[in-house]
């Protein structure tokens, strides 16, 4: 599967347990009046991620800020000292190869989430920081905003509500590309913890299933979803009424859906992209959508995170875009929120992560990001 995690080794942390103060400096994206509303919407730069308290009576150093572009943006002018970096997918703090080299002090950089391509990995690998996620803690988040954008492009959700929304009424222009989910034949492109609980989900719907991944799902996986493995990505792809990506992003995979690729694609078959933006290139996306090879698109992740106002993503026909959401719902948020604590606590005595948590150790990159 793409997500394997590394060997734990029989030694303790490789860093040494921190006896100083440390400055930790968390990067999260503003909650404005809604920080306020609910205090379980705690992955904003107000609620801190639910830690500033436990934190701060450790005896460390919080910053928090929202500021993470540019040179003269506030997580810039913590570069250079921060002990440890917390940020997330929704609002990723990017940490370059040129950061890093600045980082003198940086030994540890967590994910409060799933995703870690906003850090350069061969750079921190070489640098020795430690770079680790919440493993699991928004899977099925995401996978169940899968199942409802598959639904909405299926069903031709979006253009019926923007529709009557401009005070219209055609049913005839929607109907005529609306269709079920019974039936149709849907495939993920990658099966581990997300894709896995997105095809068990889509079971329930009567569809043909498929999945591509370089590594078969255990048979009780197979069994349980009732989906079978396509050894060619190609092949499946032109099978399909709908396709969701569940990979990783990497190198290998930047870029991975060009225009090439989606011609492959059966002609008015709808894509799900919850994963990357980067996965895309984005204008191949959009002018499938203008010319009807693609039915629709939809998704949450763009790149860059905020995308300019001009991405094409935005105006395109046949989307159903949203802003990076679907992994930080609130029950996610105590997820990840819970798991950031259980880290940095393991950190502050030297206890190992769980495995599976680590994407850089000891210099190595985990699997699914090579």
């Amino acid at each position: 599967m793409f997500r394997v995690g590394l060997q734990v080794a029989s030694r303790s942390f490789s860093s040494a347990a921190p006896a100083k103060k440390l400055k930790v400096v968390g990067v999260f994206y503003k909650g404005g009046e809604h920080a306020a509303k609910n205090p379980k919407f705690i992955g904003n730069v107000e609620n801190c991620l639910g830690i500033r308290q436990w934190l701060e009576d450790q005896g460390h150093d919080y910053i928090v800020t929202d500021d993470k572009e540019g040179p003269s943006c506030e997580l810039e002018k913590h570069i250079p000292d921060m002990d440890v970096l917390i940020t997330t997918p929704f609002h990723p703090g990017y940490m370059t190869a040129e950061r890093i080299q600045k980082a003198k002090n940086l030994k540890l950089a967590l994910t409060a989430g799933i995703g870690s391509d906003h850090i350069d990995l061969t750079a921190a690998s070489k640098a020795g920081i430690t770079v680790a996620e919440v493993t699991g803690s928004n899977v099925v988040s995401v996978a169940e905003d899968q199942l409802m954008r598959v639904l909405i492009l299926l069903r031709n959700y979006q253009n019926g509500w923007t529709q009557v929304n401009a005070g219209g009424w055609d049913v005839a222009e929607i109907v005529s590309k609306a269709y079920d989910v019974q039936g149709k034949t849907i495939g993920s492109v990658g099966a581990g913890r997300i894709g896995y609980h997105l095809l068990k989900r889509l079971k329930a719907f009567d569809c043909n299933l498929l999945y591509y991944d370089r590594v078969a799902m255990p048979s009780d996986r197979e069994k349980e979803t009732g989906a079978t493995r396509e050894a060619d990505l190609d092949t499946m792809l032109a099978k399909c009424d709908a396709v969701v990506m569940n990979v990783p992003l990497t190198e290998k995979t930047r870029g991975f859906f060009n225009k090439d690729r989606i011609s492959k694609m059966k002609r008015g078959a709808v894509l799900v992209n919850n994963a990357r933006g980067a996965l895309m290139e984005a204008n191949a996306v959009a002018e499938a959508c203008k010319s009807g090879h693609l039915g629709g698109y939809g998704g949450d992740v763009w790149y860059p995170q905020p995308p300019p106002k001009d991405h094409p993503w935005r105006s395109m026909p046949n989307n159903a875009m949203t802003p990076h959401v679907s992994g930080s719902t609130l029950d996610a948020q105590a997820r990840y929120s819970a798991g950031v604590k259980e880290m940095l606590r393991r950190y502050f005595v030297n206890e190992e992560f769980p495995a599976d948590y680590y994407i850089v150790k000891d210099g190595k990159i985990a699997p699914q990001y090579l």
